[in-house]
């Protein structure tokens, strides 16, 4: 894989600000004009694997970030649009002849749900181990797994601007029952983080927490900036892929402003507002938009951290990261994590060698001066928590 240099589109030629968000899912992606151009089997493969692992795209990310010239070679078309190899070819065929038998959305429904139940929904023990309880009610929008942080799952933000076609949360997404992390509470998580005064941070994540209005958003963190809020938190992060798949979300969307006061208000009241932003591709912060909005969010106080999962057919070139590592630091952003793809979903499609993982990451972080080596990894997440692969050993001849 070789690392392509996109133009960064200028704001000047584009109207960025009277861009509306559509989603672009199943049920209207063939409409679009790039995907007319693409072979047929191709757009039968996106129908079939979309079927079972979610798929949900924007015009902004079809418009501005995927190389339409080279599509089936690009790595946001891979990101963004579902691909055949992502499912095992049994799983796939399975697929395939409900879809061709004419099985109503129901049936296909049990089909798709019998191949997810397969592909190891909730890994590293989400469900069992990480659930906290208040007051002796399980707390199933909430996880607390390592000492200082816990994570909350606003109800009201499990869904995302695109999702991405690696997303080890795909679950919370395909409807799977007994599989989503959700919470409405914001007393429960005050409550808890009460009792908790080993908590440090608290992650709002899901989906994404920016789908949500800001007022929605407000209401979980506001509370907690207030001086007699009875926790011990130092830092609020919020994981998003906004600035990657919908940077209006800071600049032109109706509520903004309003977010980006939000963001002053934690940090005014001597909190950090760590934004964990997710970027697989130099192309996410190649657009002026995607700029821009960076900008006005560092302009808040809040600090904007990037991670990455290291994956087959979209980012596993040293080069790649390396470009894509300055280019954050060079916009204000710190590099923070290279992950492991998860032991989930479509893992087949993504999963790399561990040997090849640090030697990639060996690669790229040697290409790339001393304030970009903030970044961490390969790190992957398993029962008693992250691990990070500090070299490669040799064991009888097999490198490990």
């Amino acid at each position: 894989m070789v690392s392509k240099q996109y133009d960064v589109v200028s704001m000047e030629s584009q109207d960025f600000g009277s861009e509306a968000y559509q989603a672009i899912n199943l049920h209207n992606f063939e409409q679009l004009d790039q995907i007319q151009a693409l072979p047929d089997e191709v757009v039968y493969n996106i129908n079939v694997v979309g079927r079972v692992l979610p798929f949900k795209s924007n015009r902004y990310v079809v418009d501005h970030l995927i190389d339409w010239d080279d599509a089936l070679n690009d790595g946001m078309f891979r990101l963004t649009f579902p691909q055949k190899d992502m499912l095992a070819p049994a799983d796939f065929d399975k697929m395939a002849a409900a879809i061709d038998s004419g099985k109503n959305s129901r049936e296909l429904k049990v089909v798709a749900d019998e191949i997810r139940m397969t592909l190891n929904p909730h890994p590293a023990g989400q469900m069992e181990h990480n659930m906290p309880s208040y007051d002796g009610q399980p707390l199933p929008g909430m996880q607390h797994k390592y000492r200082e942080t816990a994570l909350f799952f606003p109800s009201q933000g499990q869904t995302c601007h695109a999702y991405c076609t690696f997303c080890f949360r795909w679950p919370q997404f395909v409807g799977l029952e007994g599989k989503k992390f959700a919470m409405r509470e914001g007393e429960l998580l005050r409550g808890y983080l009460s009792e908790h005064h080993e908590i440090s941070d608290i992650l709002f994540t899901g989906g994404d927490p920016l789908i949500m209005k800001t007022k929605t958003l407000r209401e979980y963190i506001e509370p907690l900036t207030k001086p007699d809020a009875g926790h011990n938190l130092r830092t609020v992060r919020i994981g998003s892929k906004a600035i990657a798949y919908w940077p209006h979300r800071f600049l032109y969307d109706d509520d903004a402003e309003d977010l980006l006061d939000l963001f002053r208000e934690v940090t005014n009241a001597g909190m950090q507002l760590a934004l964990m932003a997710h970027f697989n591709h130099p192309a996410e912060l190649r657009t002026s938009v995607s700029l821009e909005a960076v900008r006005r969010i560092r302009e808040t106080g809040a600090q904007i951290r990037t991670q990455t999962p290291l994956l087959n057919h979209i980012n596993a070139d040293s080069q790649l990261l390396a470009d894509m590592w300055a280019e954050q630091t060079q916009a204000g952003c710190v590099p923070y994590y290279l992950f492991v793809a998860r032991d989930t979903g479509a893992k087949r499609y993504f999963e790399l060698p561990l040997v090849d993982c640090q030697e990639i990451f060996r690669q790229a972080y040697n290409k790339v001066s001393g304030v970009s080596r903030t970044v961490r990894g390969p790190s992957m997440s398993a029962g008693p928590g992250k691990v990070q692969i500090l070299g490669v050993s040799e064991f009888r001849g097999e490198k490990l």
